[in-house]
């Protein structure tokens, strides 16, 4: 098995919706950060990837036909060359609405607060579950400092770093294996480019800023997060 759709979009663009859509549109299951909090054990091939290292992408990707939202999206560039009949679908948000997403969600869970902090720090020494999701918290903490920079209030900036790699991905991805893609137009892009039939269901708008937070918070206690489909 091969990923047969790569997602380039950076999180808070829709990510965990596409997520959902190409699962219920059966593409198999799809890799996502929330995954690899799942199977922490796999965050050892995105730092292999991060260094520049030749990387087993089958092995990571093993049970998996679609990946999406980071670690994955970083890599793109990587995976294109790996999966040359692989289709690439790029997620867009408007970049003021996706800063001020990104500042209360992804960016917060970067920079947890004390009473967080605390309660992660007293499961640590007795969940073996807590400390292997510590590595991929730390990966993932460096990554958003390679991408945006340390200050992530810094608006401006921050806001630069989400375009170009929009930049990067128009330059590096041939048009004809590269959906635009806003979750906000529904299912009738998606399919067409993917040429499935448009299900009889609604467009899954998932992972808002409640929903993400309550994510976290199930990541950081330790506990597996529950399966979610259109079913």
């Amino acid at each position: 098995m091969s990923l047969k759709i790569i997602g380039t979009g950076l999180g808070r663009t829709g990510t965990y919706s596409l997520k959902l859509a190409l699962e219920h549109l059966g593409f198999g299951k799809c890799f996502h950060m929330t995954e690899l909090f799942q199977h922490p054990e796999k965050v050892k091939y995105f730092i292999q990837a991060e260094k520049g290292e030749q990387v087993k992408w089958d092995e990571l990707f093993n049970g998996y036909r679609s990946a999406v939202d980071y670690p994955a999206a970083r890599y793109f560039r990587q995976l294109y060359e790996y999966y040359p009949d692989a289709k690439f679908i790029h997620t867009l948000r408007d970049p003021d609405e996706w800063y001020e997403s990104a500042l209360h969600t992804i960016f917060m869970a970067r920079n947890p607060d004390l009473r967080k902090f605390t309660q992660f720090a007293l499961r640590f020494p007795f969940s073996t579950v807590v400390r292997k999701r510590f590595k991929v918290f730390m990966y993932n903490r460096k990554l958003m400092d390679l991408e945006f920079g340390k200050d992530l209030k810094n608006k401006n900036k921050v806001i630069s770093s989400f375009k170009k790699h929009t930049e990067n991905v128009l330059k590096h991805i041939p048009a004809e294996r590269l959906l635009m893609f806003n979750a906000a137009e529904g299912w009738k892009p998606l399919c067409e480019f993917l040429n499935v039939s448009i299900p009889d269901v609604k467009f899954p708008y998932s992972n808002n800023r409640q929903e993400f937070l309550n994510r976290v918070d199930i990541i950081g206690k330790g506990k597996n997060l529950p399966e979610q489909n259109l079913n």
